[in-house]
């Protein structure tokens, strides 16, 4: 059976990221940190042969992707089930403030509660169980539609830590042991049956002598 060779990317640094202001589908802007990390990424991965690029809609991660995508004359294929997960009323919060202004959801959420549904915002907020479904379904329906290939997606911190505990076998309600970095390389194979993970957070293209070549 034919695999699919999978780079799951994190976008690159927001504001709000620098802020820790909680994003979710709030649609926010790479700031000029970020858009470095992209070009950064973009030069690490300049030998990998990429198939087709996918990201979620938010702006974040298709800029993100537009940086893989544009010198490989690929077309960003945007995905809105590649989206972080929904927060409700948490989104536009500092992490701060969530614990203020809502503790006893809060808590539920520090403490990984995988049914618990925090207040609705502008959109219903999803439990990690539902933000979990979406997250693997929408990956692996995509390495079935490309298999054979290999794919780059460029999504969130979110659906990276469904996605690793999906393939480590990692219950949800446990604590989180692993680092998710902006535009840290991912690299999985789907095989048909389970994905596995090959490369997890590969971020040496963000050393610090790289990204001052950049600014010069």
């Amino acid at each position: 059976m034919q695999t699919t060779e999978i780079l799951l990317i994190r976008h690159g640094e927001t504001d709000w990221n620098a802020e820790r202001r909680l994003q979710g589908f709030r649609d926010i802007g790479l700031n000029d940190h970020g858009r470095q990390q992209a070009a950064a990424l973009a030069q690490a991965l300049r030998d990998d042969v990429l198939d087709v690029v996918i990201a979620s809609d938010l702006q974040r991660a298709w800029h993100t992707a537009q940086t893989l995508a544009t010198p490989r004359q690929l077309t960003v294929i945007t995905d809105a089930s590649l989206r972080e997960r929904c927060y409700g009323a948490f989104e536009g919060l500092r992490y701060d403030e969530i614990v203020d202004h809502f503790p006893v959801a809060h808590a539920a959420w520090m403490a990984r509660e995988i049914d618990a549904r925090f207040p609705p915002g502008a959109h219903p907020a999803e439990t990690l169980r539902e933000f979990s479904a979406r997250s693997v379904s929408s990956v692996i329906a995509l390495a079935q539609q490309h298999r054979g290939k290999k794919i780059a997606i460029v999504t969130h911190g979110g659906v990276l830590d469904c996605l690793y505990r999906a393939a480590r076998g990692l219950g949800l309600d446990t604590a989180r042991d692993f680092d998710i970095m902006n535009t840290g390389v991912n690299r999985f194979v789907w095989d048909g049956t389970a994905l596995h993970v090959v490369q997890w957070g590969d971020v040496a293209h963000l050393s610090s002598e790289t990204l001052d070549e950049l600014r010069q």
